[in-house]
Formats: C-alpha cells, sequence, structure tokens
C-alpha cells in the first residue's frame, strides 16, 4: 500500500502557534512508519493569541464573540494546513488537536469530565477541501476517561524497546509523560501516562510578568541559568495536592496558570528573590515535578528519558532534569529519528490516521477510560 499523506496540526496550552506536521503514513501499530515531509509552526496574530489566554484565564465573552474565535481559529488552522503543503503532494486528511481552552478532569468513578479544543474541523474541511478529523478528547472523555493524554499509543509504536524502559517526557505549557516498558507480553496495558504539572506555561508567564509583556519566553533558559533556584520554595510548590495524586491525571491552565504563579510571586516576596533567581526556580520547579513523578508512580525509573515539545529546547531546563535524574541519559526524540519540535502534531496525524482506518487510538490504562474508543470525529469536504 502507498503511504498515506497526513497534515496534524497542534496547539498547546502554550498558545505559541499551530504547530503544523506534513508526514506520510504507512503500517498500523509496531509496523508503522511516519516520514516528516515538513514542518513550521504558524504564529497567532497578537490579537487572536490575546483572546484566546483571555478564555483560558476565564474571561467572560458573549457566544457571538466565542463563535467568532472559534471560527477565527479553525482559518488560521486552515491556512496552516495550507501553507504546509508548498511544493508537495496534496494531503488526503487531516488531524486536528484545534485549541484548548478549558480542561476539567473527571472528578470522581461516575463524573464525566469535560475538555473544549476551538477550532472546529467542519471549518478546516470546508476551507481547505481535505477530509478533517477534530475533537479527538471527547471519545475517551465519554467512556470516563480524562481525554488526556492521548499521545502514549502513537508513543508506543513509534519510540518502544525491546529491552528498554523509556519515559517520553513532553514539555509544552504542560508536562506530560508516556512510560514505555521493555516490550513484552502484555506491554500495552503496563504503558502508563500523565500530565506531569507545568512545563513551559509558567515560565512563558514569568517571562511576560517581568518584561512588561514585551518577551514571551526564556530563550535556551538562558536568564534562569543566569539566577539560582530557591529551593525551600521549590519544596514548598511541589507539595501541590496535583503533584501528589496518582494516575490517571490531567491539568491544564486551569491550575497551573495565571492565578497559579500569582501565588508563587507573593511566596517568592519572603525571599527577596530577582527575576534571574526566580525564574530558575520555576525552571526547577518544572524539573523537580518531572522527576518526582517518576519515582512516585512508576516501578522503577527508566533507562532513558526523552524529551520533546518546545521545553527540550531549553538547555538550562535539560541539564537540571540530567542532574536530577542521575545516570538516567536525557536525550530528545530527534536522536530517534522523530522530531522533537513537531512530535505532537505528528501524534495527531498518526490519531486522524487511525481513526480513519476504524483503529482505536486510547489507552485505557493511561487515561483511566473503560475501554478503547475510536478517537475524533470525522468532517468531509462537502463542497
Amino acid at each position: 500500500m502507498q503511504p498515506t499523506r497526513v497534515i496534524g496540526l497542534m496547539s498547546g496550552t502554550s498558545v505559541d502557534g499551530i504547530d503544523t506536521a506534513l508526514v506520510e503514513i504507512s503500517g498500523t501499530d509496531l509496523d508503522l512508519k511516519v516520514k516528516l515531509l515538513a514542518g513550521e509552526t504558524y504564529p497567532y496574530s497578537p490579537q487572536l493569541r490575546e483572546h484566546i489566554l483571555g478564555l483560558g484565564a476565564g474571561t467572560a465573552i458573549s457566544m457571538a464573540d466565542l463563535a467568532a474565535i472559534d471560527d477565527a481559529i479553525a482559518h488560521n488552522f486552515a491556512q496552516a494546513a495550507q501553507h504546509i503543503q508548498s511544493g508537495h503532494p496534496r494531503a488526503t486528511l487531516i488531524g486536528s488537536h484545534g485549541q484548548t481552552v478549558y480542561h476539567r478532569p473527571p472528578q470522581g468513578l461516575e463524573e464525566l469530565g469535560y475538555s473544549c479544543q476551538l477550532g472546529r474541523g467542519a471549518m478546516i474541511a470546508h476551507l481547505t477541501g481535505i477530509t478533517t478529523v477534530s475533537n479527538f478528547r471527547i471519545a475517551d472523555i465519554a467512556a470516563y476517561g480524562h481525554g488526556a493524554p492521548l499521545v502514549p499509543k502513537v508513543d508506543a509504536y513509534l519510540l518502544s524497546h525491546l529491552q528498554e524502559g523509556r519515559c517520553i517526557q513532553n514539555i509544552g505549557g504542560i508536562g506530560n509523560v508516556t512510560y514505555l516498558p521493555a516490550r513484552s507480553d502484555d506491554w500495552l496495558s503496563q504503558i502508563r501516562g500523565w500530565d506531569t504539572g507545568p512545563g513551559n506555561s509558567l515560565l512563558d508567564l514569568a517571562v511576560q510578568h517581568f518584561t512588561s509583556g514585551t518577551k514571551s519566553y526564556d530563550n535556551n533558559g538562558d536568564w534562569a541559568a543566569s539566577g539560582t533556584p530557591c529551593y525551600p520554595l521549590v519544596e514548598q510548590w511541589v507539595s501541590h495536592e496535583y503533584f501528589h495524586l496518582p494516575p490517571p491525571k490531567s491539568t491544564g491552565r486551569e491550575l497551573f496558570g495565571l492565578t497559579y504563579l500569582h501565588d508563587c510571586l507573593e511566596d517568592a516576596q519572603t525571599y527577596q528573590l530577582n527575576a534571574a533567581d526566580f525564574l530558575a526556580t520555576i525552571t526547577e520547579l518544572t524539573a523537580v515535578s518531572i522527576v518526582h513523578s517518576y519515582d512516585n508512580f512508576l516501578p522503577r525509573r527508566p533507562h532513558k528519558v526523552i524529551l520533546c515539545g518546545g521545553g527540550s529546547r531549553n538547555s538550562y531546563l535539560k541539564n537540571r532534569l540530567q542532574l536530577l535524574l542521575g545516570n538516567v541519559p536525557v536525550s530528545t526524540t530527534d536522536e530517534f529519528g522523530l522530531s522533537a519540535a513537531f512530535k505532537e502534531a505528528i501524534a495527531f496525524a498518526v490519531l486522524a490516521y487511525w481513526r480513519n482506518i476504524n483503529i482505536p487510538g486510547n489507552l485505557p490504562a493511561v487515561t483511566g477510560a473503560y475501554q478503547e474508543m475510536l478517537l475524533g470525529e470525522i468532517h468531509d469536504n462537502y463542497r
């Protein structure tokens, strides 16, 4: 069979822009192969980004304005899909994660969670003329799962190993991990995954705070690297209830957003930290919370930790993780033939590909769902 050309579209909680991947996909599980033809991040306009961040922070708007933002995001996603195909054969399928603006995990065994991603798939299919799969999270949530993380099954077939246990650690706005045991009998049921806590979101918000909005992130972690972490604060912050909840669990800006940052800034006043020290301390929280979750919720530390997402390009954060993990090597998915920058977009291309051929995309052991589910709603082009 000829490989299927699929576009994956993803914008995370940092709202940096739309990560867009054009890939060729073949196979179904352990024979799954993905070739990245093109990858690009297309930024939102400052005005649209401000609207999205406002929604995530709880800004009240009218339904008419919500519909307008939903359509604007879909238009941006459709434009990204059109641009990424320039100079390449046309794709036949799009997998669009959309833009998360609200996520509420299930609060009990008999209560459904809720997750809202804007950028409706029907509009993307209409504008591009390409069948689009979107709303990936709702089927897992309907089966009493968290609807997150959804990437672990893709990780399993692209990054697992016969003898090694591996943690695939995504550091986007929120951090999430996939634990892949060595492949053996019933290994899929032993895969675990959860949101580890803040990734880049608090760092970005802190940089915006200290620069009055003139900068949006700490390039390479250089600013944080010039400071000194305040370990009593890190110990205080990592005592937060979320870090001690056992998986399955998921989180977002609703917990680790602007309100949480303001609480952290207030806590830091006691220690009279300058901006660099505060950024170093927030970075340390991200690193410590990741390692804390491994030590508390995994049967053992992995043989390797493999990073992806924007945080994988933060050398200071990567070095802090390596120091905390000791003899467990820390690398990136680039070193294993899978783009660290576009891995999440690639994953949603694969999830769309699976949905199109009726293969379930979730792992109940990860999300807490009662059963495997076909993920995503299919929107055909009716023009």
